[in-house]
């Protein structure tokens, strides 16, 4: 598995309400790929940094999700490109089973 971190700044133009409106439309697109297997948003209104910590189930997959398509739909959101980072995930620890 892997563990990919994306962020991105979000402009001071932008509310914490229109961020998660942001987010929250992409939910269906995500619960339909297969590849993933957890997704959390991140929002941090101090820095204004925005962003999502993926569970894949590849880095391949990972590379998928995030194409050159969705990094324009970033762009043109936010105004900024996002940054990503990407870990092996040999183990995950789940409390809420």
């Amino acid at each position: 598995m892997i563990t990919e971190i994306v962020t991105f700044p979000i402009p001071d133009s932008m509310t914490r309400d229109q961020v998660i409106a942001h987010f929250e439309a992409t939910m269906p697109g995500w619960a339909a790929n297969l590849d993933l297997i957890r997704k959390n948003d991140l929002y941090d209104p101090e820095t204004r940094q925005g962003g999502g910590v993926y569970l894949w189930k590849t880095l391949a997959a990972a590379k998928a999700g995030h194409d050159a398509t969705w990094c324009q739909k970033v762009r043109r959101i936010y105004g900024a490109a996002p940054s990503f980072a990407y870990f092996e995930t040999p183990f995950v620890l789940d409390n809420t089973l």
